[in-house]
């Protein structure tokens, strides 16, 4: 069995799993299609000041299926309500790399140990510390180490810019300017 890209409608990627989940089982399948998967990583964010885990796709559009690619299953996964078709050149499904599916699968595996911190800042962006000792500082993003989930800010401090290390979810971005 190889791994498959399949490309699905916007926002259809939980419906075309759980069609194509409902038909491999009703048709006694499941040797030919052994699993779909949509690769999803854990995301840390703040919401008005709380913080929240929330699931965000990596591939938006995207769906897996494990599948040994003959005639039957060719159809039934083109078949499938929500399903545009297969990745590949033209009509011919490419199967993923080794390497690329263990890279997606690894991703889903390293966000459910610890979520990720949603990253929505940029060198340069104000910001406002909403948690440590620099509470209710606003500084300036100077740098951003994302495989840390860390940030430099630049905070005035005594009358000096200093340079200050925080957590992602230590800062929102700041209104004021």
């Amino acid at each position: 069995m190889k791994w498959y890209a399949v490309h699905t409608y916007a926002g259809f990627e939980n419906r075309a799993k759980e069609s194509l989940e409902n038909w491999v089982q009703r048709d006694r399948l499941e040797d030919q299609i052994a699993q779909v998967v949509i690769p999803t990583e854990e995301v840390a964010e703040i919401k008005d000041g709380k913080k929240k885990i929330a699931t965000r796709k990596i591939m938006p559009g995207y769906i897996l299926v494990e599948m040994v690619l003959n005639e039957t299953t060719w159809g039934i996964v083109k078949e499938t309500p929500g399903v545009s078709g297969f990745v590949g050149p033209g009509k011919t499904p490419v199967p993923l790399t080794q390497d690329e599916i263990n890279n997606i699968l690894g991703m889903m595996e390293e966000s459910g140990e610890a979520p990720r911190p949603k990253v929505s800042f940029d060198t340069g962006d104000r910001v406002k510390v909403i948690d440590g000792p620099f509470l209710n500082f606003a500084g300036t993003v100077s740098s951003i180490n994302h495989e840390r989930g860390r940030l430099t800010v630049m905070i005035e401090v005594l009358g000096r810019a200093t340079p200050v290390e925080l957590d992602f979810l230590q800062v929102e971005k700041s209104t004021a300017q």
